[in-house]
């Protein structure tokens, strides 16, 4: 079997992502599997139920955001590589091999990239988990705590991550099917404007997607103010919404990119990198929707434990007791760690997304340098492209994390009195952390400026002559 595919770039960093979400699901599930035998061995805890549920419902979340995640920085991915193999699509296409067989065999890349990355995920996830029991049992005296580490529930995330890596490949090449034999004259082929405006099945799901998840997100802040359940209604609406955000980016995000992109000035190379985003929607709003989930995601989370802060703070009269608050700080410092892992997923994402851009795009690049620009002026258009999608995803990103995490927060806790003597908080106001925030923000832009370097060295080699004869 040919598996020089593998070597094409974009497959290596799907390999990687789904090896990351395959370990992560492994160690938490290890941890939680930990966890709960260290407090069947408390004879004060004993085998607590309801800690139990806790752990796993966190388990299931935390699992499930990352592989969401990598979900769609796979999806974007296989869309970027079936773009860059338009020319060879159409060749096959000629010679008489249909879509639909070219289609298959993107998912079966897909699938074989998923089971290699779960693969090696499940084996660094079985040791990373092993060396991590140790060192706590050593720490905690805990040795003789009876836990199994080895167990057939460890494979659960690795076969989770291989078949949501194919149905991502095949979702990703769904642009395999509008590809003709005529378009093997051509270069590499993104969608314009005009084809991404004709989507409208497309559009009109992702509207209907994101209004259902709004309604079921404000129905769980109602639903919180009387019970905690409120939090699993408006869980799955934030999924819905934000999956209405993903499908419907080509056409959310290049409007938002040029607003952004004017900021940066008139000149000549401003504009280009400006109108860019315009020319073509698809590509520059995968690059953009993989740094919005990242912060959306780490602004929730920091949000959610500040607003649950002051909801319980609310409840208790308007002071909070130290241990309480303690407590919750500490959770927070654990979530948030957890969820960093999803955002080096969408981290990955970001980079393997603007190398292929740059390689995908030499004749493009070739025939600016042939109209007159200069190696630097190239050079600042790439960088400027980068600009443009760090400071609008951040901007759209930290509005979605705001209002995600205080409608998580909300809805579990607005019935909740932290104090007998007092009410529950009913409605706050989201409480947003300014310094993490603003880490956020300073963490993008550096990983933006870091992801630039390759995809700049890049475009900065191609020779007009060359880029022209592609």
């Amino acid at each position: 079997m040919n598996a020089a595919w593998l070597r094409e770039r974009g497959m290596g960093a799907s390999i990687l992502v789904s090896a990351i979400s395959a370990a992560f699901g492994v160690i938490l599930i290890s941890a939680t599997g930990y966890i709960a035998a260290m407090l069947r061995a408390d004879p004060y805890v004993g085998d607590s139920g309801t800690l139990a549920f806790v752990l796993g419902f966190l388990t299931f979340v935390l699992v499930g955001v990352a592989v969401y995640v990598a979900a769609i920085v796979t999806a974007n991915t296989f869309s970027t590589v079936v773009a860059g193999r338009t020319r060879q699509i159409a060749l096959l296409r000629l010679i008489g091999a249909s879509a639909r067989s070219q289609r298959g065999e993107v998912a079966r890349q897909g699938l074989i990239v998923g089971t290699i990355g779960a693969a090696v995920g499940l084996l660094a996830g079985t040791g990373l988990s092993a060396a991590g029991v140790a060192v706590a049992g050593r720490a905690l005296g805990l040795q003789d705590v009876p836990f199994q580490l080895v167990q057939p529930m460890l494979v659960v995330p690795a076969v989770v991550v291989a078949l949501t890596t194919w149905a991502a490949a095949w979702a990703g090449s769904r642009r395999v099917l509008t590809v003709t034999p005529l378009q093997a004259l051509g270069a590499t082929a993104e969608a314009t404007r005009d084809e991404v405006a004709r989507r409208s099945g497309r559009h009109v799901t992702a509207m209907v997607l994101f209004a259902f998840g709004a309604l079921l997100v404000a129905g769980g802040i109602v639903l919180g103010l009387v019970s905690p359940l409120g939090v699993v209604v408006a869980f799955f609406g934030g999924v819905f919404s934000f999956t209405g955000i993903v499908l419907g980016a080509a056409l959310i995000m290049p409007p938002a990119l040029r607003l952004v992109g004017r900021a940066f000035g008139r000149g000549a190379v401003a504009r280009l990198a400006a109108e860019n985003a315009l020319r073509h929607p698809d590509r520059s709003s995968r690059m953009a929707i993989g740094v919005v989930v990242g912060v959306t995601l780490v602004t929730m989370f920091a949000v959610a434990m500040e607003s649950a802060k002051a909801v319980m703070t609310a409840a208790a009269g308007g002071h909070l007791p130290d241990e309480m608050a303690t407590v919750l700080d500490t959770f927070a410092a654990i979530m948030m760690g957890l969820v960093a892992v999803s955002a080096v997923i969408a981290a990955v994402g970001l980079v393997n997304l603007l190398t292929l851009g740059v390689v995908q795009r030499r004749r493009e690049l070739g025939l600016l340098r042939a109209l007159g620009l200069s190696t630097g002026q190239v050079r600042r258009v790439v960088l400027l492209e980068a600009a443009h999608i760090t400071v609008t995803s951040v901007v759209v990103g930290v509005v979605l994390g705001v209002a995600y995490g205080w409608a998580g927060a909300q809805s579990l806790l607005g019935a909740v009195a932290a104090d007998p003597n007092h009410a529950a908080a009913g409605l706050v106001v989201p409480a947003v952390p300014l310094a993490v925030v603003g880490v956020i923000v300073a963490a993008t832009a550096l990983l933006t400026l870091v992801a630039a370097v390759v995809p700049t060295r890049l475009a900065t080699r191609v020779t007009p002559v060359e880029a022209l004869a592609v």
